[in-house]
């Protein structure tokens, strides 16, 4: 099982914008390569397909896709390999917030 982490802001108190908004992440992730917005998720399994409805972002690397969700004002990934790590500091950084684990 993958480490979920988030990208927030909420722990900055002496930030006036603690949420993210969508249209902060869209104009952000616009000039980012390797990303697209998506209004829903699908993950695709064995013997069934689940669509889950959000604000995505979708990361691709090396064939596949990684999803960074926007909810509640903060972005949610999962840690499911190395090579993602710098790419959610990166973000974290740009958009000047923190990254916790949950």
């Amino acid at each position: 099982m993958s480490q979920r982490l988030r990208i927030t802001r909420s722990m900055q108190e002496e930030n006036a914008e603690q949420a993210l908004t969508l249209e902060q992440c869209k104009q952000y992730f616009a000039d980012k390569s390797g990303f697209s917005y998506s209004q829903v998720y699908t993950v695709q399994g064995a013997e069934s397909t689940m669509s889950i409805e959000g604000d995505f972002f979708m990361w691709s690397h090396e064939g596949a896709e990684y999803p960074f969700r926007l909810y509640m004002g903060d972005l949610y990934v999962a840690l499911s390999m190395e090579a993602i790590v710098p790419v959610i500091l990166e973000i974290a950084t740009d958009l000047r917030a923190d990254v916790v684990e949950g």
